[in-house]
């Protein structure tokens, strides 16, 4: 697997675990897609934790708790046509590279990015998160190994 640093706006292929899958009792997510790093930190121990957000084809029942991918960027990031936002309302956090993460289907080299979101996309993306994180209406879901 050809792993690249983690940083905010990095669009990875990931095993995503959603609230409803979780409170079920699973500890795999049921579908591997794309998620946007939200954020990275570091521990004292030198150890990478990275924050994502899901995106899906699934539109938001809450416009506030999502920012849609624009088209142009779907196409340079290589994802299909279809329209897709990020979910602002739901993480995972992880221990870096983390056993959940997904070699992109077709390629050779075995990546898991496929890319980062531009910076003004990134921007608002943290930006709606941080409201959303100031109206208590996000939740994340602390991964094991």
């Amino acid at each position: 697997m050809n792993l690249p640093k983690p940083v905010p706006g990095l669009v990875l292929r990931y095993a995503f675990l959603w609230s409803h899958e979780a409170a079920a009792g699973a500890e795999e997510g049921s579908k591997d897609r794309p998620c946007a790093v939200l954020l990275t930190t570091t521990t004292r121990d030198g150890r990478d934790v990275v924050t994502v957000l899901p995106v899906t084809h699934t539109p938001p029942e809450d416009e506030a708790l999502a920012v849609e991918i624009p088209p142009s960027t779907k196409v340079r990031l290589g994802l299909d046509g279809e329209r897709s936002w990020i979910i602002l309302s739901e993480a995972n956090r992880f221990s870096w590279p983390g056993p959940d993460l997904r070699p992109i289907a077709g390629d050779e080299t075995g990546r898991v990015d496929y890319g980062l979101l531009s910076a003004a996309l990134y921007d608002r993306v943290r930006t709606k998160w941080l409201a959303a994180y100031d109206r208590q209406r996000v939740g994340q879901i602390n991964r094991t190994e």
